[in-house]
């Protein structure tokens, strides 16, 4: 039964959270970090987030089963779970060095404000310096976040093809899951803090809704062309989820499919774009409750995501 396959699963799906929400949210944070006037309390507090679910992903990387004790899996490449768990370490470590950095610095809100040099003031207190060493840091955690994300895929993708395939659709998962939760705490600073500009909510929120809209393009390739569906080259070629090309929508997996594209894409999608318009018009209350329920509905669609490709090999 596709329930107690994805069940059976239940351990990589929880990486696959866990990870997207850790790699996420520091992506987030780097982006606010360099592009916006976020407050570094704020980036402080969501960069030691992210910390703290890297480590949980590390803690359950080391519990997942063993690839041999599933057919699905058997073809799965070993030799990368030790970078893939190393990887995941280091990305902790750095996103905690990066909160602290963020919270003891206290200089330029915005590369323009750094270039004026602007040396007191409300404005260019509230946010973190953007020094040589800290942007390298920066650019440092995000290139081992994406390394985790290639790890696994070198582990879980079966094939040159399958590999590359999966490693997209575990940095798309990563951006939405992660960005979610980075703007939803970003609304609520807003409700503390009423008079932050709207500028890096609206930034946010639009980046977000960017992300799912390239979900569910992703989505209508993958299941249109059967790519992850029996019978078709690439990571579930030898999964269970039924006729190539849209079949996966009329198959064994069709509800769990159907799911994660209309609660887990096109419902986001559209709150999404609602929480850009309330966030213009500065509704800040409004857009926090969006993107609420924006955090539930992406994460299920991760969840969905993950065990569609770990049960039955799909992509979707």
């Amino acid at each position: 039964m596709p329930a107690a396959q994805i069940a059976a699963n239940l351990a990589y799906i929880n990486w696959t959270v866990l990870t997207g929400l850790a790699v996420g949210a520091y992506c987030a944070v780097v982006l606010g970090w360099l592009f916006t006037s976020a407050t570094k309390g704020y980036l402080a507090f969501v960069a030691f987030t992210a910390a703290v679910f890297g480590l949980l992903a590390w803690l359950s990387d080391g519990a997942l089963p063993r690839p041999e004790d599933s057919d699905l899996m058997a073809l799965w490449d070993a030799a990368w779970s030790v970078p893939r768990t190393t990887a995941l370490a280091l990305f902790a470590v750095i996103a905690l060095i990066t909160a602290i950095t963020i919270a003891r610095a206290g200089l330029a809100a915005t590369p323009s404000d750094e270039r004026a040099a602007i040396p007191s003031g409300e404005h260019a207190t509230s946010a973190p310096a953007r020094g040589g060493r800290a942007r390298m840091l920066a650019v440092g955690g995000v290139g081992v976040g994406l390394f985790v994300l290639f790890a696994a895929a070198a582990s879980w993708g079966g094939s040159p093809l399958g590999t590359t395939l999966l490693f997209v659709q575990l940095a798309v998962l990563a951006a939405a899951t992660g960005g979610v939760w980075a703007s939803m705490i970003l609304g609520h600073w807003y409700l503390v803090t009423p008079k932050l500009p709207e500028a890096p909510l609206v930034l946010f929120s639009r980046v977000l809704t960017g992300v799912v809209a390239l979900q569910l393009i992703l989505f209508v390739v993958w299941v249109g062309t059967g790519i992850g569906a029996a019978g078709v080259d690439g990571p579930g070629s030898a999964g269970e989820g039924g006729a190539t090309g849209f079949g996966a929508l009329t198959g064994p997996w069709a509800l769990f499919v159907w799911l994660r594209l209309v609660v887990g894409i096109v419902f986001p999608l559209i709150v999404g774009w609602a929480a850009i318009q309330t966030a213009r018009t500065r509704s800040m209350e409004s857009a926090t409750g969006l993107l609420y329920i924006n955090v539930g509905t992406i994460a299920a669609g991760t969840i969905l995501a993950a065990g569609l490709y770990f049960g039955a090999g799909l992509l979707v």
